[in-house]
């Protein structure tokens, strides 16, 4: 597969706006893995191989265990999760898959009872920021890959 588009180079404007939101939503109080949780979560449905790549790797790197990644794509008959993180999958795939019946109430219901208003909030940009990424890479090509995280578990202890 070939890369279509370098986003650097073609749209400055584009990756430091995509950038900005990141930036937000990382000092938006919403937990770091939750947030590369839903993450792999809407690459998964949308089969974004260079976002599933990406966090995967994230999450492995900030000590998240194999189960519960393999479990990921099978989060409701699986016991790994929280009702925090089974909220936010919830609204995940809820906001991923608007076209299927937009947003429903009951899921509404269920995902307040673990998520205040503004976290709520900054949770559905989460989504609406991993779904655009998804598609940007989708439609650029991206090879997946060669992402390596920030800062890796071994690092980080020393190890």
């Amino acid at each position: 597969m070939e890369p279509r588009i370098d986003y650097l180079k073609a749209s400055r404007g584009l990756f430091e706006a995509m950038l900005g939101l990141e930036k937000y939503l990382h000092q938006s109080g919403l937990e770091p893995p939750l947030l590369n949780l839903i993450k792999l979560r809407a690459s998964q449905i949308n089969g974004c191989a260079y976002c599933l790549d990406m966090h995967w790797k994230d999450l492995r790197a900030a000590g998240e265990g194999e189960q519960r990644l393999y479990g990921l794509d099978a989060w409701e008959e699986s016991p790994y999760y929280t009702d925090r993180e089974r909220a936010a999958l919830l609204w995940t795939e809820a906001v991923t898959n608007v076209r299927e019946g937009h947003v429903p109430d009951e899921v509404y219901e269920r995902v307040r009872t673990q998520f205040t208003e503004t976290e709520l909030a900054d949770l559905t940009l989460a989504v609406a920021a991993i779904n655009a990424w998804n598609r940007l890479n989708i439609a650029a090509r991206m090879v997946p890959g060669t992402y390596q995280p920030a800062k890796t578990r071994q690092s980080r202890t020393g190890a």
